[in-house]
């Protein structure tokens, strides 16, 4: 089984010469950092040996779960937010039928996403959806207090409790929270429903291989244990002791911060494979959340391409030259589709005739790279084989300790999120919750001098 590989000559030629082996010194510091346990945040690294760490007996115990709930529901709806859902629908999204909805293949429940916004028409369309469904809900929130998940899993819990009893009830509804305390915990030890834990040094963006995303992945229908091993790849091939050029992590954690201090600000993720829509949202997460901190941070992107060459490629290739590109490329599809000869040739396109789609668009990949470099776009390129669980596993795992390496190299603590808090404390003002009533007072006097 080979590896993802990773490709920087079309970034590095837009440093001077050196550039990136000067960050050397640096990267090995940022992840001996990580190892020791002494960077800023450091109370949240067990992301980092977690694929290692992982037992075949708890894969087994999550797989018997999920079997519970695939045996007994046409729906399982994952309330979460944030890193508490985009890993799992990154994955389960890249494997699935991109029509899984409508194709509806009875051997797997249709999984569903909610809790992440607070959209009154989505929650009142999801719930009349499932009027007529065995639906299961997998409650993922280490505190349970979260406004938009704790919304959610009120509605879900009552309509799930109305619909199939509260004692069906209690075998398809699922707890993934802390181990001790938190709204979440006291409802799943008082309802008796089988929870599983969100590790303590573990933070939401980084949880796509605890049970946040591999029981909600398992339950699609996808192998979790190729998951886990496409990590634990990548936990070795990215390991402290590899040599900084062979190292991936290392190689892009000093490519992109060199690239960052010569003025390019924004990273976009490119894919030409619709199914990893998500795995660049799951993405934007990780690297936003984790280096987006005092004043500092590269701006992530993304576009889906060939579609966003209609709509942003105008820009990318003629706009402030302030961005550089991450494409993450797919070598084999799963699928084999001919282009077919037509004898009237009206669209002009029979010099495609018996080619593979997958040829025309991997050639739309490189002119668009040779465009871009040519327009003074630097380029990253990650090559995937294939798009399977193992092969995202590695994913996976790359960009997470990419992750850790670049934002200890930046100088900033990767591992919180200062910065999402001042959202909620105006929200629960506004909203006059309990415990805000200085708050209240304050921004409605604010509001009222704005006027």
């Amino acid at each position: 089984m080979s590896n993802i590989k990773l490709d920087i000559t079309k970034a590095a030629c837009f440093l001077e010469a050196g550039a990136v082996e000067a960050f050397e010194p640096k990267v090995k510091a940022a992840q001996q950092s990580l190892e020791d346990g002494t960077c800023p945040g450091n109370d949240f690294l067990g992301w980092l040996h977690l694929p290692s760490s992982i037992t075949p007996q708890f894969l087994d115990e999550l797989q018997a779960c999920a079997d519970v709930l695939r045996q007994n529901c046409e729906v399982v709806v994952v309330a979460g937010i944030g890193g508490s859902y985009l890993g799992a629908r990154a994955v389960i999204e890249a494997l699935g039928n991109s029509f899984a909805w409508l194709v509806q293949d009875k051997a797997n429940p249709t999984i569903m996403f909610a809790g992440n916004n607070i959209g009154e028409d989505y929650l009142a369309e999801l719930t009349d959806y499932l009027k007529d469904k065995k639906f299961g809900v997998i409650n993922i929130s280490k505190s349970g207090t979260t406004t938009e998940t704790a919304l959610t899993f009120r509605l879900l819990k009552k309509q799930c409790e109305a619909q199939r009893g509260k004692e069906e009830a209690r075998k398809v509804i699922v707890a993934i929270t802390d181990a001790k305390r938190g709204a979440a915990r006291t409802c799943a030890d008082k309802e008796g429903y089988k929870s599983f834990i969100i590790p303590d040094n573990v933070g939401g963006r980084f949880s796509v291989l605890t049970p946040v995303g591999l029981l909600p992945i398992a339950c699609a229908g996808f192998d979790i244990r190729e998951l886990v091993a496409g990590a634990q790849d990548m936990e070795k091939a990215c390991g402290k002791d590899v040599p900084f050029a062979e190292n991936p992590a290392a190689q892009y954690a000093a490519v992109r911060n060199g690239l960052y201090q010569s003025g390019k600000k924004i990273e976009i993720l490119v894919n030409y494979q619709p199914k990893l829509h998500f795995m660049s949202e799951w993405w934007k997460q990780l690297y936003g959340e984790s280096e987006g901190k005092d004043n500092k941070g590269i701006f992530p992107a993304s576009v889906d391409f060939t579609t966003d060459l209609h709509s942003m490629g105008q820009w990318i290739q003629d706009g402030e030259r302030t961005i550089f590109e991450t494409v993450v490329s797919v070598e084999e599809p799963e699928k084999k589709l001919l282009f077919p000869n037509d004898e009237e040739n009206l669209d002009g396109l029979n010099f495609l005739a018996g080619k593979r789609v997958d040829e025309v668009n991997k050639m739309a990949e490189l002119g668009t790279r040779l465009a871009h470099v040519d327009g003074g776009v630097p380029n990253i390129r990650i090559t995937m084989p294939r798009l399977n669980e193992r092969y995202l596993g590695q994913l996976i795992y790359f960009f997470e300790i990419a992750c850790g390496i670049s934002g200890n190299v930046l100088g900033v603590n990767p591992f919180n999120q200062p910065g999402v808090e001042a959202y909620k404390k105006n929200m629960f003002a506004l909203l006059e919750k309990p415990g805000y009533e200085a708050d209240s007072k304050a921004i409605k006097e604010r509001l009222a001098n704005e006027k």
